[in-house]
């Protein structure tokens, strides 16, 4: 039976949230992880993603990431925001390949390609 690329990236995913549920289940988190807080989390962490390119210009910012120290920056709180998106879509059983699949179709009728 041939795999598609969407049957292999759900993999992907589902291996990450059960990693997610392993890490946060082993440390008794779940009373934490109400979606109110899960939410202000990804915020939060999506907050620190942008700190270090504040006050900088596109390619001052753009030069930093490409630094030793940007690039292990901008990898840490990409992994921060992926791992609160994953948790919540765990503890809320949201299927994230089926709910982006779906939210590209709407934007792509609110977005539409420009006329030649």
């Amino acid at each position: 039976m041939k795999t598609t690329a969407k049957a292999q990236n759900d993999a992907k995913v589902s291996e990450l949230i059960h990693l997610v549920r392993e890490f946060c289940e082993a440390r008794g988190w779940d009373p934490y992880h109400s979606l109110k807080n899960l939410a202000i989390g990804a915020v939060t962490e999506a907050a620190e993603l942008v700190e270090p390119y504040r006050f900088r210009n596109d390619q001052e910012a753009d030069a930093f990431a490409r630094t030793a120290e940007g690039r292990e920056n901008l990898e840490d709180e990409l992994a921060d925001v992926l791992f609160f998106l994953l948790r919540i879509a765990q503890r809320y059983d949201v299927d994230l390949g089926e709910a982006l699949g779906r939210k590209i179709q709407k934007n792509a009728i609110k977005y539409p390609l420009p006329l030649k």
